[in-house]
């Protein structure tokens, strides 16, 4: 990829990238016969719709705007669950959706006529909670005995609600198949009476798979024998939203000012790392930087600094190390930045919002999208 021919600040998707990923997940669907869908809550880069349509079985949607996207890009319904449905806006997703799952028997009490009067064929789960999960982040973590994330076992008492065909937890983010074999067993530990009584179970996103070094081979058995102890279930759903945009982009940002410190030089950028990279101070995470390594006892030692007024607003994880001297002007490249980064970026302080490209598998690049003062002001009132 040549980053001098990318505008910036510009999010870049690589298309090669992403068909790699996607063929190792389609490589797991096949020889573990489950369907694998994208999570739009993760990756929502419509642009790529109809390539992932071509790999994966379609798509999960957490709001009506996720299920109007999947409707109209990729051409087929949606798996939804929210953990909340609004009167408003439910029937319109009712028929954007062929799955739907709901966060609580008082939800589902709520709209079961609703289901039952339309004439659609959307199948109806519950969202449970095992009190179980091996995610650090609490932030992150939807497996507390106090979530508002899920039904705990005691409120279901084995039994499966009439019009109910499907569960669904979500318990992971950033895990491998061991986690997940750990949590399916606490899954089956206080719900298997009502594996027994499901056509399709939803193992929710969080699955890394196409992290380097991950077992797939062992995340294919782990699935494989699952459905050999459930073989009343007709359907197993996983929906990774970062493991298909895991390491596909990059975004493309320049050097503005460099602030010198008795102790440390501040590369300000043109990107914001609370506006466009908010996981980094969630999670938090350290991005990869082309080019850079690890500060700690090297030469050109600098720190990221973010363009908003937000006094944190810089990568707050650790400083990088440069091969030469930073200068205003050079571009920093931060790596794999498609996923949870253009599902979660604000306006805030107005700041320019990056542009959207992809790099095309014929080593083109063309610019999708540019932002400007009309899409500030129209967010607003």
């Amino acid at each position: 990829m040549d980053f001098n021919k990318i505008p910036s600040p510009c999010y870049v998707l690589d298309e090669k990238l992403l068909v790699k990923n996607l063929e190792l997940l389609r490589y797991v669907r096949q020889k573990a016969d489950v369907n694998i869908i994208v999570a739009l809550k993760g990756f929502a880069f419509w642009h790529s719709f109809p390539l992932i349509k071509e790999f994966l079985d379609g798509a999960s949607a957490s709001s009506l705007n996720e299920a109007l996207l999947i409707n109209e890009e990729m051409r087929c319904k949606a798996h939804t669950y929210a953990p909340v449905y609004t009167a408003d806006e439910f029937l319109e997703i009712l028929n954007l959706s062929s799955h739907i799952t709901f966060n609580s028997l008082s939800q589902w009490g709520k709209y079961k006529n609703d289901v039952s009067e339309n004439p659609s064929t959307v199948s109806c789960g519950l969202r449970i909670n095992p009190e179980y999960s091996e995610v650090e982040t609490a932030l992150y973590n939807p497996g507390s005995s106090e979530s508002r994330l899920g039904i705990k076992a005691d409120v279901l008492n084995n039994n499966l609600p009439s019009g109910i065909e499907g569960l669904h937890f979500h318990l992971l983010c950033e895990n491998d198949s061991f986690v997940l074999e750990r949590t399916l067993k606490a899954v089956e530990e206080r719900f298997s009476p009502l594996l027994k009584q499901i056509k399709w179970l939803n193992m929710g996103g969080g699955h890394l798979i196409t992290k380097k070094g991950y077992d797939v081979e062992h995340l294919i058995s782990v699935l494989q024998c699952f459905k050999l102890r459930y073989p009343n279930i007709e359907s197993v759903i996983l929906e990774p939203g970062e493991a298909i945009g895991w390491r596909t982009g990059y975004l493309v940002s320049s050097i503005e000012d460099i602030i010198v410190h008795e102790n440390i030089k501040i590369a300000m950028l043109n990107v914001s790392f609370a506006a466009h990279m908010p996981d980094c101070l969630e999670m938090p995470y350290k991005p990869t930087v082309v080019g850079a390594v690890d500060a700690s006892g090297k030469k050109n030692i600098y720190r990221l600094g973010g363009l908003t007024c937000l006094a944190g607003d810089y990568m707050g994880m650790g400083d990088y190390s440069f091969e030469q001297p930073l200068k205003i002007g050079d571009k920093i490249i931060l790596e794999d930045m498609i996923h949870y980064t253009m599902v979660k970026t604000t306006f805030f302080n107005g700041v320019k919002h990056p542009s959207i490209g992809i790099w095309t598998k014929e080593n083109k690049f063309i610019l999708l999208k540019e932002f400007g003062y009309g899409d500030y002001k129209n967010k607003l009132s």
